[in-house]
């Protein structure tokens, strides 16, 4: 018995010698790195994003502002080392999400090839959020069981809103996650990326992202075995981004939303429309739409494929894309301005005057008037406003007679091409959003570059044809077209510079250049780079910069001209080709001045235009509207032109008040507590 207790006691006192030296390994040899290890478990670093900035039109009411919600995120990463790759944690979460585990999955996974939407195009290694509307109930399910839900957050969050749901959607732009590849390429980004922010895609969220994005803040909390927040360690606030002031007016945006949708109910074939009204003085967006549109909400939180392919589908009218800035139409006869201003430069009489015959014969074809009706001898203020095209024939042939005709001269003037450039058309006007078009203005050297570039295709087409086509007559047009290019495409053809003269062949532009260009023609003569962006202030009132559109052009012509053909565009409204729309208009209070325009396009209906300034005689505002495949002029531009200003002025037949008479002249000033002074 002796013995045993003697070993007993040795066992003892050997298990307390190795206790006790474990301790003085655990605590003294290794005791600084435990001590560090335990330190990085029960802390966690969590990034802070910044409220993002609001865009506020020149009034100061919102075009996009931010709403708190709680928004569930879940961690891929961690998901992904578990041992069932997280189904039994997405099974209890969609659970009280009401959701499926396949639908959490599917939004958590990343983008790629073959993967369709909705799915992740972010960073891996961020929380992605997958449910921002949910209930406090649901969020404290998780929270408060965060051993059932590993990986998945629930936190209060700032969600862009859009107030006028898809006003001026395509200008306001979206939001996304930021890509990999993003930040590595973009300069500046990864250092202020917090890692859950949002980056601006299209429109002013893109161009002003930096700004509006502000600077992530930092929370070091401590949590338990379990991940539960205990206390907080350190905290850096977040500095809230710039709220982006536009000159655009949120009534005029309305009005003109409404009347382009009009247009296109009013002509049963159109298949997209534009508007754009311009500030004359200053070259300010005071407001800019595009039909088909879309509600830009369709992002905040994930977008479905189905959702996505209708964006940017031809059957739908692909609502992503701003037919203002890059739709590319021909203009029609709202050309016929440059053309003035060509010919006057080019030394033909300001107040002479010319024959209007029903057809002029350029080279060995005719080319008609409208319908083929002769108006007789008129000045140039009459073929403005009768809209004769056999004025403008003559014109161009004889400048292309004077420039060599077929064997052109070594240095040739090109007058109507090169005072169209003078007007902003052919490169863009240098807006403030992405994705701009810079149109097409035709010339002896394009066509060159034209014919290098598709004689092949010619030659081929030339002698195989176009089995494809079914219309024979067609089919050997085409054939002949393609025979004649293939030998001789890189000539500018008489054809080619009478069509141009009245804004049709090859002659493409956009509505905010055409809308530019009559700004510079009513106003000083200036061509400014036109702008959105008025000013960027802090959250507490603080000016950081004022935004101003930079001159770019001046029209090279003088003041008497642009004043002539002023005043003729100015009797368009009421004595010319747009009179049947703006009958009964009140032109004694506010005069319309400006010009119809109907481009014809193969296979579709005519494209309808209508250019215009207000008031005529000291112009403020320019309001351009097009129409695909609206038909004439005068039949679906031209009365959405009057409904805008009708709203504009409050002269409608429901008696609503003005929307907008003047141009602000100043941005509206944000008090220190963010409030907007009225």
């Amino acid at each position: 018995m002796r013995t045993r207790f003697v070993v007993l006691h040795v066992m003892v006192l050997s298990l307390l010698a190795v206790l006790a030296v474990r301790l003085w390994q655990v605590q003294v040899v290794r005791g600084p790195e435990f001590v560090a290890v335990a330190t990085e478990t029960r802390t966690r670093d969590v990034v802070v994003p910044a409220i993002r900035g609001q865009i506020l039109d020149s009034a100061g009411r919102p075009l996009v502002r931010n709403r708190s919600g709680l928004v569930v995120s879940i961690d891929r990463t961690r998901l992904e080392r578990m041992r069932d790759k997280g189904a039994g944690v997405l099974a209890r979460l969609a659970a009280v999400l009401g959701s499926t585990p396949e639908t959490l999955r599917e939004r958590i996974r990343a983008c790629g090839p073959g993967v369709t939407r909705p799915c992740w195009t972010g960073s891996p290694y961020q929380p992605i959020p997958v449910d921002d509307a949910v209930t406090t109930r649901e969020a404290l399910q998780i929270l408060e069981r965060q051993e059932d839900f590993p990986g998945v957050t629930a936190e209060v969050q700032a969600v862009r809103e859009y107030p006028g749901r898809s006003h001026a959607a395509q200008v306001l732009g979206y939001l996304q996650p930021v890509t990999e590849h993003e930040l590595e390429k973009r300069k500046g980004l990864k250092t202020s990326y917090s890692g859950v922010d949002l980056v601006g895609r299209d429109g002013l969220e893109s161009v002003y992202d930096q700004a509006l994005r502000g600077k992530p803040g930092l929370r070091r909390v401590q949590v338990d075995r379990m991940g539960k927040v205990i206390g907080i360690e350190q905290q850096v606030a977040p500095v809230p981004g710039d709220t982006l002031i536009t000159s655009i007016d949120a009534g005029v945006q309305g009005l003109v939303e409404k009347a382009l949708a009009g247009a296109m109910k009013r002509a049963p074939q159109a298949d997209g429309a534009a508007g754009v009204v311009l500030d004359v003085r200053t070259g300010r967006v005071i407001a800019m739409g595009s039909m088909p549109t879309y509600d830009p909400s369709v992002w905040t939180g994930g977008i479905s494929e189905n959702e996505y392919q209708r964006l940017l589908s031809d059957k739908s009218g692909r609502p992503l894309v701003s037919r203002a800035i890059k739709g590319t139409f021909a203009p029609g006869s709202t050309f016929k301005v440059t053309s003035v201003s060509a010919m006057v430069k080019d030394g033909y009489p300001l107040k002479g005057i010319y024959d209007c015959p029903g057809a002029f014969m350029v080279g060995s074809r005719p080319f008609h008037n409208f319908r083929g009706i002769g108006l007789g001898p008129m000045n140039l203020h009459t073929a403005l406003v009768k809209s004769c095209d056999t004025i403008f024939y003559r014109a161009a042939y004889e400048m292309w007679l004077r420039d060599g005709g077929m064997k052109p001269k070594a240095k040739t003037k090109d007058p109507m091409a090169a005072m169209s450039r003078a007007y902003g058309f052919g490169k863009v006007t240098g807006i403030d959003i992405p994705g701009e078009s810079p149109g097409r203005i035709p010339d002896r050297y394009w066509k060159k570059n034209l014919w290098a570039a598709t004689r092949a295709t010619n030659c081929i087409r030339a002698k195989s044809g176009y089995p494809e086509v079914k219309d024979a007559s067609r089919a050997a047009f085409l054939k002949r077209l393609a025979y004649e290019n293939c030998l001789e495409g890189f000539q500018w053809r008489a054809g080619d510079a009478a069509n141009f003269s009245i804004g049709q062949g090859d002659v493409l532009v956009t509505p905010l250049q055409l809308a530019n260009a009559y700004a510079a023609l009513v106003g000083d003569g200036k061509v400014r780079s036109p702008r959105i962006a008025w000013a960027l202030v802090r959250p507490d009132g603080t000016r950081v910069k004022e935004i101003k559109p930079p001159v770019i052009g001046k029209l090279s012509i003088n003041e008497e001209t642009r004043a002539y053909i002023k005043n003729a565009l100015s009797q368009v409204a009421s004595d010319g080709t747009a009179a049947g729309a703006f009958g009964g208009f009140p032109m004694n209070l506010v005069r319309i001045g400006g010009k119809t325009g109907t481009a014809e396009v193969y296979g579709k209906t005519d494209t309808s235009w209508f250019a215009s300034f207000a008031p005529a005689e000291k112009p403020r505002f320019v309001v351009v509207v097009m129409v695909s495949q609206g038909g004439m002029g005068g039949s679906a531009a031209a009365p959405a032109v009057r409904e805008i200003y009708e709203g504009m002025y409050g002269f409608g037949k429901d008696h609503a008040p003005p929307v907008l008479t003047e141009p602000a002249k100043n941005p509206p000033v944000i008090k220190p507590d963010g409030t907007v002074k009225r």
